[in-house]
């Protein structure tokens, strides 16, 4: 990887980069943010924290005026490099955006244009604002993939956003955000799609640009972890307003507001109910395989396979979650649609002791209720011509004959298990934050009352305090209901707290499994230990655990 070029030639060293003066913005009369004012100097990292819906994103679009002019009213004074975004128009905006300050957005499958390769998408970053063509602009985009941790960069920049992982993703977006060497880098949840090891690369790698450029950082996040180790001083926010600000060792160590205490109490706790020992397998796999093939020329032939999926076997009793954990690009999420007929594989799939990869799709259909599966990004999972009434209830008008006030109960009902209001089944998914979406989506699965559920990074969009309380839902109603749980995350430290079993897969093959505590407490492969010491311990992980 190339080394990042220092401080461009007169770029101040000193001073604020971004000063916030009393902003507020309101959506159709509706104030979402009210009266925030706060700075971030040259060289500094602030980061911006309260749970979904408390107005981070909101504030952090409105730095580079981001926001849709027709539905939103922003007021107040934001200077970005001495430059009032709310008054800049034309050539002093577009230097702005991009020039001074980039942008990774916190969903990237929807900031990416599907219908553009990769390659051209960091490259249009980089000829906004620089007159590179050519060789020298696809080296620079190499460059940039690289920097950014994208594996096989080079071979890879005809690859298109929908064959890529989310992490991958997400990288995409860190290298076009990073391409001309900002002095603000405005990061909204920038790891939130990374597993824990390439987390802690990112950070690290965003960090030494940080030192070397002398490059400033808002970064928005959930994750209090990430705030106490690379933030510098924090704002916490909630209900549009910030509510606590200062050093991040002053805020963290003796926090005044009742809200800040909150945050900081709040993780994910406890451990799920024991499966008896009788319980039946609802899911089996045995020697499941996905490949993918790779065509080139103008025949589009075969050339090689994409082993996404090796030989995997596992099975899931009624009552078990088995957590199924690995880096980005690992195969986890392939594996998970696999195992549901989403994916094509080969193999043996039984479900509930029947072989589904024999079945038709007319077969396959009357078990469809009885396995549901909540998708990572739950923004393009949701349809956004559809109401949210109308997006939970829909597996309800196909597998069960409900009449109109039938069906709106069970969706209210379910509404309320993920904890959103009953009402909000008249609004549209665009109105919600990320972790109010991805309770939609969770509430869609489970209003079904299915056996098997596959769980793909379920509170990878929610903050601490609420991915706390959806990890005690899922495991309140898999108690209630005896539901069987595949758990595909990132994020060990829910799959701690959800799972019985944690398989560990890495390019596509099982290297790894057992019961969650003998796992976590003593792994027995080089990969899974650096897993375990990026999630449990990222000072470890910084200072030398490796991807083997």
């Amino acid at each position: 990887m190339s080394a990042p070029t220092e401080a461009p030639e007169g770029r101040a060293m000193t001073g604020n980069i971004l000063e916030v003066q009393d902003l507020s913005v309101a959506f159709r009369g509706k104030r979402v943010v009210e009266g925030v004012s706060f700075q971030v100097k040259r060289g500094e990292t602030v980061a911006l924290v309260g749970e979904s819906g408390s107005g981070k994103s909101v504030t952090a679009l409105s730095c580079l005026r981001l926001l849709s002019a027709g539905g939103s009213n922003p007021e107040g004074r934001i200077l970005l490099d001495g430059t009032d975004v709310l008054k800049a128009e034309g050539e002093a905006l577009r230097r702005l955006r991009g020039g001074v300050a980039g942008m990774v957005f916190q969903e990237p499958m929807t900031s990416l244009n599907p219908l553009h390769s990769i390659g051209r998408q960091v490259g249009e970053a980089v000829t906004l604002h620089r007159p590179l063509r050519g060789e020298a602009l696809r080296a620079r985009v190499i460059e940039l993939l690289q920097r950014a941790g994208f594996p096989q960069a080079e071979a890879r920049l005809a690859a298109f956003p929908h064959q890529l992982s989310g992490g991958q993703r997400q990288r995409v977006m860190i290298a076009a955000a990073l391409a001309n060497d900002p002095a603000l880098l405005i990061a909204d949840e920038p790891t939130t799609a990374l597993d824990v090891t390439i987390q802690a690369q990112i950070l690290e790698l965003l960090a030494d640009l940080k030192r070397r450029l002398n490059m400033a950082m808002l970064l928005i996040t959930h994750d209090l972890q990430i705030v106490r180790r690379h933030a510098d001083r924090v704002v916490v926010m909630r209900h549009g307003r910030a509510v606590e600000q200062g050093p991040v060792a002053e805020v963290f160590g003796n926090p005044r507001h009742d809200y800040t205490k909150m945050l900081l109490a709040t993780e994910p706790r406890g451990r799920p109910a024991p499966v008896p020992e009788a319980a039946p397998i609802v899911l089996q796999g045995e020697v499941v395989r996905v490949h993918f093939p790779i065509r080139r020329g103008l025949l589009r032939r075969v050339v090689g396979v994409v082993k996404a999926v090796e030989g995997v076997s596992l099975a899931i009793r009624e009552g078990e979650t088995v957590g199924l954990v690995g880096e980005s690009g690992s195969g986890k999420t392939t594996l998970g649609l696999a195992l549901l007929r989403l994916e094509g594989s080969t193999g043996t799939i039984a479900f509930e002791g029947r072989d589904i990869q024999r079945l038709d799709r007319a077969a396959l259909r009357p078990l469809r209720a009885r396995m549901q599966i909540v998708f990572q990004d739950p923004y393009g999972a949701l349809s956004p011509r559809m109401t949210v009434g109308e997006i939970v209830g829909e597996g309800l008008a196909v597998h069960e004959r409900l009449s109109a006030a039938d069906r709106a109960a069970r969706v209210a009902e379910a509404l309320r298990e993920v904890g959103l209001m009953p009402e909000m089944a008249e609004r549209y998914p665009h109105e919600f934050s990320g972790g109010q979406r991805q309770r939609i989506a969770i509430a869609r699965a489970l209003v079904l009352k299915p056996r098997l559920v596959v769980l793909d990074e379920p509170t990878s969009a929610l903050d601490v305090s609420v991915q706390a309380q959806v990890v005690e839902l899922l495991r309140e109603l898999q108690a209630k209901h005896r539901l069987a749980y595949l758990f595909i995350s990132h994020d060990l430290r829910v799959v701690r707290a959800m799972a019985h079993r944690i398989v560990v897969l890495k390019d596509g093959v099982v290297v790894e499994q057992g019961e969650t505590e003998a796992v976590v407490a003593a792994p027995q492969q080089p990969y899974t230990r650096a897993l375990m010491a990026a999630a449990f311990d990222l000072a470890a992980a910084e200072a030398g655990a490796v991807r083997t």
